[in-house]
């Protein structure tokens, strides 16, 4: 049994209307995850192995939330805008690196006995600006401080990790990097293939905030739809694994701002071990809810 975790920045739970891309699109593997189209009136869902909620990632602060303390409160189950006293991003914040690096959930499941692995890869341009400003995301922040080694992109040519934008197309347009492109359905594959090496396997997904913050409905869909036909694959083929999906503020959901929202965002937990994860009430509850799954 493994863990399978995909974090997928910005994604709130929002309105009705036609500003919400997951109202007006047609996205299976959400509709089966919520329980029809993935807006507010949807209602929870509690049984033994499908769990979707309303959870909250204000983090009891004003303000919008932001994804350097959001991502580190998720990653380690403790209110990190309370702790600096505001809300923080998009980088991991000076105060909340320690945390990252020792009370994270990749420290603690190692702690278990247990293997962490974080699937996403980076390309060489990466490395070189992350280290000369020291700007790394929570997750890279996390998988680093447990002493794990970043996947770089000869990984992502011999099938052995995944790209953020999942399909290996950003890769070769922004970059020049020659991979070939691949189905989201090949990616979530790669992610199955090391459930049988790890425990957790984590996966991180970016394109949906970058929507959300550009108001353009024709990218939020195509954002929406890259990792929805992921989930569908994960969905097809979850065996005796659990998936668990979060975020960790809302943007996407209402693109007649380009600002993150202050709007729920889900939870949904599919599988084995959805049960657990049925008394979530904040992106903090995850990580512990994460680790009880290995009692």
């Amino acid at each position: 049994m493994a863990i399978i975790f995909v974090f997928i920045d910005g994604i709130g739970i929002g309105k009705e209307n036609e500003f919400n891309p997951f109202y007006t699109n047609q996205l299976p593997a959400f509709e089966i995850l919520s329980g029809g189209k993935l807006c507010e009136s949807c209602k929870e869902i509690l049984s033994a192995k499908h769990v979707f909620k309303h959870i909250d990632a204000n983090l009891e602060m004003d303000g919008l939330p932001q994804s350097g303390t959001g991502q580190a409160s998720l990653f380690c189950g403790k209110n990190m805008s309370q702790l600096i006293g505001k809300h923080f991003g998009p980088y991991a914040h000076s105060q909340t690196k320690p945390f990252l690096k020792d009370q994270s959930l990749f420290s603690d499941v190692l702690k278990l006995g247990k293997s962490p692995h974080f699937i996403n890869a980076y390309p060489k341009p990466f490395f070189v600006n992350a280290e000369k400003r020291s700007r790394w995301s929570c997750t890279t922040w996390m998988t680093m401080g447990a002493g794990l080694t970043l996947n770089t992109e000869d990984l992502v040519v011999n099938g052995f990790a995944v790209t953020a934008e999942i399909k290996q197309d950003y890769w070769r347009k922004k970059l020049g990097i020659e991979l070939p492109e691949i189905s989201e359905a090949e990616a979530a594959q790669r992610i199955l293939k090391k459930t049988n090496e790890h425990d957790v396997v984590l996966f991180e997904y970016f394109l949906t905030d970058k929507a959300g913050h550009e108001q353009n409905p024709e990218n939020a869909f195509s954002s929406l739809d890259r990792i929805d036909k992921l989930l569908q694959e994960l969905i097809k083929e979850i065996g005796n694994n659990t998936l668990i999906i979060t975020s960790d503020h809302g943007n996407i959901e209402n693109l007649s701002v380009k600002t993150h929202t202050r709007n729920a965002v889900p939870l949904f937990a599919y599988g084995e071990k959805a049960h657990v994860f049925e008394k979530i009430e904040s992106i903090i509850d995850v990580k512990k809810a994460i680790l009880k799954c290995f009692e």
